[in-house]
This record gives structure tokens, C-alpha cells and sequence, in this order.
């Protein structure tokens, strides 16, 4: 460089020195009325918004976080093994992946499996049990290939694949105890106690030793019963008795006497009135009839009148031997028949003192102390029976309460683990999860009414991520298992959700890829709720105004910028502080005009 231009430069810059130092001096130096009209506010002006024309989109905003879906709470249903001594933890649960039929954790060396079933376990399964969950283990025995029957029976048959299934894990499926065999044990001999008793009293019984002199009276009365009838068969069969028949053949024999006394006076007496055979008499005058005490009896009317006598002595007597026949027979008649009725009386008499007999010997036994022993030991030994046969329904392999946890589906993911070894078993032991991703938020009461299941979101990561998923329920369904007051964080929530009316929503992202690492983060997830087919003109929430009449309409800038228009719209779909707007009459609003959005 020549001196020249050094002297050149030189001047250049003092001149530029001088000029930026007027220029500080004068920005500093104001007159009055400048100061004036600077402290003066400045003139009120529009804020506007211009119109624009786009596609929109209303979305329903979720704040979550991302995690592992379906979370469901672990709790053992009772006992593991036989005994109901302290449960202690002696392997506890891993987290990871939990396939079906996999030990999900040990207690007391005995193991807790995991199976797929809805049913949850809430009972000992033993040797006749039934049931829907005895069948929802006989369906998971299938799958995991040991041929169980479909019955909802626990039989012989799912006893052989309970016992199968154990032996493949390395264990023994649980058979009774001690105990339980020492109780099987006297169960059966206080049944043949009772069997021995009841025979004892029945034989004593049979034997009618606290009876036996009803039962003599009873023999006595019926040996007199059959005499009597004996007696009363005999005579009324026979006609007469053998005294009588001879007292009979007398009479009869008299009887025939006196017709022959009869027979024999008749015919002497015939024969003496005959006349007999005298000479021929000289007719002779008949000398007159001597009186009575004129003409003296003769000889011949002397027998004659005796013969008359006989015959009429012999009638008498026949007769009186008729009448004594007679009055025989029918006092032997009226003999039979007191003797008949008096054998007859004999009988009923006999038959009511056996009927007697045998009452007094029934009710004897029937109220008997023996008798009331049989009774009671036939109670006993259906008692002791029927004990035993209940007892015996649950006795065998079994399955205890403790040992299997349904689970709604498998395989699935232990996520959280809550004992450790040595811990007692009490309440959770851990939280499983499905294998899908999910987010659980809540919304707004108002909010919730725009959503429907199936709707579709984007969710989108601190570092603005998105990734697609949709809106899986909504409500109590979307209530995760575990959301009862008891798990950790879940009270605050439980306040807030409470006085903001709020309801849950569970949305599940529609891919995986990427999302493992961002498990436990923060996300948001926006649920679309209604789009514009199309571009659509679109002006701020807070530039729609509604007049007097009820119309809402928007001010509009004209040109100069001073002053604006009113133009009448018809609104649409709401998003995101804008809102969709046509104008009433066409034309009157166009893409790029500006609308006031406050302002004097």
C-alpha cells in the first residue's frame, strides 16, 4: 500500500467517526414535542388472523404411559401341598416370558404352575370333584399333550394325567398325608364298630330274651286258640254223644215196645169182639132186654172190657214214649247247641287272648330298651357309611388350591415380581401382562362421549416419534386389573380422575417395532374423533362470533385495513383452536382473507 492511499483511509475513517458520533448525539437530542408524543400509548390496532384452507382433524388428546398390556394381579388361591402349615416362598417368581404349564414359583419346595383358564382356582380339586374349573384343567391337560377327559369329572383318568403332568416337571403330584390316611383309618373302623354292634343287638333281639315270657303267653294262648277249635270242629261234626245215642236207641227201643204193646192189645181185642160161630137156634121170641140192674155182666164182656183197657194202656204208653223221643231229641238238639255256642265263645276267646298276646309282645319289642338298640345302631351304622364314603370322595391324588393360577391367557409376561425366597405367602406374589404394548390414560367425561372403540390414534414419543394404534376400550373395560386403590401411584391418580369426571381409556399401539425400548416412558396419544373429507376454509375459535339473532358470523379486515366487514357463517368441525366455517352467502370468504381475532 502507497502513502497515498494510507492518507486516504485515514481521512475516510475520521470522517466516518465524526458521522457515527453526530448520529449518537442526535438520536439522544429530542425536542419537547417529540418527548411528547412519544409518552402518548400508541393507536389501537386489529389482531387478525387470516383464513385458511386445509384438511382438519379433530383429535382427543391421552397422556400416559407406555407398558405392557392386560395387567393382571397374581395371588395364590390357598394352600400349596397338603398341609396348611406357614407358606413360605422357596423359589420365587422370574420376570419374563411364562408359557403354559411352566412353574411359575415355588412354595415350600412344592410348585405353583401357570395354566390358561378363566375359572379362577379356589378349591382342592380331589377324586370326585365337578365343576367348570375341574374341566378348564382337564382342557389344559390336553393341550399340553396328557389325555384328560372333557367331563368336568376329576376321576381316574384325570388323576393319571394330573400325575403324568407332575412327573414330567420333576415333582410328585400330592397324595393324602398322614393325617388324612390316619382319619381315613378310623372312619372305617368306627363303620365296622357300628356293624359289629348293630349285629350283636339284632341277634339278642331275634332271641327275645328281654320278651321271652310275652312270648310264652303268646305260645300258651295259641295252644288253647287250636284246642278250641279243635273241640268246636269235633262236635260240630258229630251228631250226638255216645251217652246220648244210647239213651236215643232206649227211647226208640221203647218207642217200638209200645207200638208193638199196641199192635198186640188191638188185635186181641179185634178178636175178642168177632163174633163166634154158634148152632142154629129155634127162632124164639126175643125176651125183652133186661135193664142194667137186671142182666149181670158175663165173662166174655169181662175180657173184652180188659182188652180195651190193655189197648188203651198201650196207647198211653206208646204215646208217652213218643213224647219222651221226642223231648229227647230236641234236648239233644238244644245240648249240641249250647254245647256248639259254648265251644264258639271258647274260640273268640282264645283268638282275643293270642291278639292280645301278640300286641303286648310287638310293643314290648317295639318299646323294648333292646329293641330301641337296634334302631339306633342301624342309624350309627348308616351314619358312620355315609361319613366315610364323603370322606373317601376327596381322598387320593389331589390338586391343592395353592398349586395352579389360572391365568385369562398364555403365553403371557411376569412384569412384576412382590416376595422374594423366605417371604411368607400373603396377598400378590406378582403382575403378569399380555405381550402387547399398551397405554392407559384418561379423558374428560365430555371427551369421552366422542370416543367408540376401534377409533384410530398416533401415538407420539417425547421426541415427537408417532407411531399408529387404536382405542381398545373404553370405561370399566379399560381398567387395568390391578387399578383397585392397592397398587403403587394409583391412589393420586384415583383423586385427580375423581374431580375431573374423568374415564379411563386403554389404546393399543398397532405395531411393535421400536416400542421395547420405549416401555415406561411418557407418551401421548391423540385419538381422532372426526376429519373434513376434504380442504376445508378453516379461522381461530375465538374469531367466530354469535350476534344478537343467534347467527355466528366473523369480521372480516378490508382493505386499507381500518375497517372490517361482518359475513354470516355456518361452522363446522372443531380442532386443534381452529374451526371449519363456510359463508352463507359465497364469495363473501375466501382463503387468505383476515379475520379479527380481537381488537378495538
Amino acid at each position: 500500500m502507497t502513502s497515498r492511499h494510507r492518507v486516504l483511509g485515514g481521512l475516510v475513517a475520521g470522517v466516518v467517526l465524526i458521522a457515527g458520533g453526530g448520529w449518537a448525539v442526535g438520536t439522544r437530542l429530542r425536542s419537547p414535542a417529540d418527548e411528547a408524543a412519544l409518552r402518548q400509548p400508541p393507536k389501537p390496532s386489529l389482531i387478525t388472523s387470516p383464513v385458511v384452507r386445509r384438511k382438519l382433524t379433530s383429535t382427543v388428546a391421552v397422556s400416559g404411559t407406555l407398558a405392557y398390556g392386560s395387567p393382571f394381579p397374581v395371588a395364590l388361591a390357598g394352600v400349596v401341598g397338603g398341609a396348611a402349615e406357614a407358606q413360605r416362598v422357596t423359589r420365587a417368581p422370574h420376570p419374563g416370558r411364562i408359557a403354559e404349564g411352566s412353574v411359575l414359583m415355588e412354595v415350600n419346595g412344592r410348585p405353583v404352575f401357570a395354566l390358561r383358564g378363566k375359572v379362577p382356582m379356589h378349591r382342592t380339586m380331589t377324586p370326585g370333584a365337578t365343576g367348570a374349573d375341574v374341566r378348564q384343567l382337564q382342557a389344559a391337560l390336553r393341550r399340553l399333550g396328557f389325555g384328560a377327559p372333557g367331563t368336568g369329572v376329576f376321576d381316574s383318568a384325570t388323576t393319571s394325567a394330573v400325575q403324568r403332568w407332575y412327573a414330567k416337571r420333576g415333582y410328585a403330584a400330592q397324595e393324602p398325608d398322614l393325617t388324612a390316611k390316619q382319619t381315613r383309618e378310623q372312619l372305617r373302623q368306627a363303620v365296622q364298630t357300628a356293624e359289629e354292634t348293630l349285629l350283636t343287638d339284632r341277634k339278642a333281639l331275634e332271641a327275645g330274651r328281654d320278651v321271652l315270657p310275652l312270648k310264652l303267653k303268646l305260645g300258651n294262648a295259641r295252644e288253647d286258640l287250636r284246642a278250641a277249635e279243635d273241640a268246636l270242629e269235633e262236635e260240630d261234626s258229630a251228631d250226638l254223644t255216645p251217652e246220648e245215642t244210647r239213651q236215643l236207641e232206649d227211647l226208640r227201643r221203647a218207642v217200638r215196645t209200645g207200638e208193638e204193646e199196641v199192635l198186640a192189645a188191638e188185635q186181641a181185642l179185634t178178636a175178642a169182639r168177632s163174633p163166634q160161630t154158634l148152632p142154629t137156634a129155634k127162632p124164639e121170641a126175643t125176651p125183652p132186654t133186661p135193664g142194667p140192674e137186671a142182666t149181670p155182666p158175663t165173662a166174655e164182656s169181662e175180657d173184652r172190657r180188659l182188652l180195651e183197657l190193655r189197648v188203651s194202656n198201650a196207647r198211653q204208653n206208646l204215646e208217652s214214649a213218643r213224647t219222651t223221643l221226642s223231648d229227647f231229641a230236641d234236648q239233644a238238639s238244644a245240648g249240641k247247641e249250647k254245647r256248639l255256642g259254648e265251644l264258639r265263645r271258647a274260640v273268640r276267646l282264645g283268638r282275643e287272648t293270642v291278639a292280645v298276646a301278640e300286641q303286648a309282645l310287638r310293643q314290648a319289642r317295639q318299646n323294648s330298651p333292646l329293641r330301641l338298640k337296634v334302631t339306633n345302631g342301624g342309624k350309627n351304622v348308616a351314619s358312620a357309611r355315609a361319613i366315610l364314603a364323603e370322606y373317601l370322595k376327596t381322598y387320593g391324588i389331589g390338586v391343592p388350591p395353592g398349586e395352579i393360577v389360572f391365568l385369562p391367557s398364555l403365553p403371557a409376561r411376569l412384569d412384576k415380581v412382590g416376595v422374594k425366597p423366605g417371604d411368607a405367602v400373603e396377598g400378590e406374589v406378582a403382575t403378569v401382562t399380555s405381550a402387547a404394548f399398551a397405554v392407559t390414560g384418561s379423558v374428560e367425561s365430555r371427551e369421552a362421549k366422542l370416543l367408540r372403540r376401534g377409533m384410530k390414534a398416533t401415538l407420539e414419543t417425547a421426541d415427537e416419534t408417532r407411531f399408529p394404534a387404536v382405542l381398545s376400550a373404553t370405561g370399566d373395560a379399560a381398567r387395568p386389573a390391578e387399578a383397585d386403590g392397592k397398587t403403587e401411584g394409583a391412589g393420586a391418580a384415583g383423586v385427580a380422575d375423581e374431580k375431573l369426571d374423568s374415564v379411563p381409556v386403554l389404546l393399543t399401539p398397532t405395531v411393535v417395532k421400536g416400542l421395547r425400548e420405549l416401555v415406561g416412558a411418557p407418551v401421548t396419544v391423540k385419538i381422532s374423533v372426526g376429519a373434513t373429507d376434504n380442504a376445508v376454509l378453516t379461522v381461530p375459535v375465538a374469531a367466530v362470533v354469535t350476534s344478537a339473532d343467534g347467527r355466528p358470523r366473523v369480521q372480516v379486515e378490508l382493505p386499507g385495513g381500518d375497517k372490517t366487514g361482518d359475513v354470516e357463517v355456518r361452522t363446522g368441525l372443531t380442532a386443534d383452536g381452529t374451526v371449519e366455517v363456510t359463508p352463507v352467502k359465497p364469495g363473501t370468504l375466501k382463503e387468505g382473507d383476515r379475520v379479527v381475532v380481537s381488537g378495538a
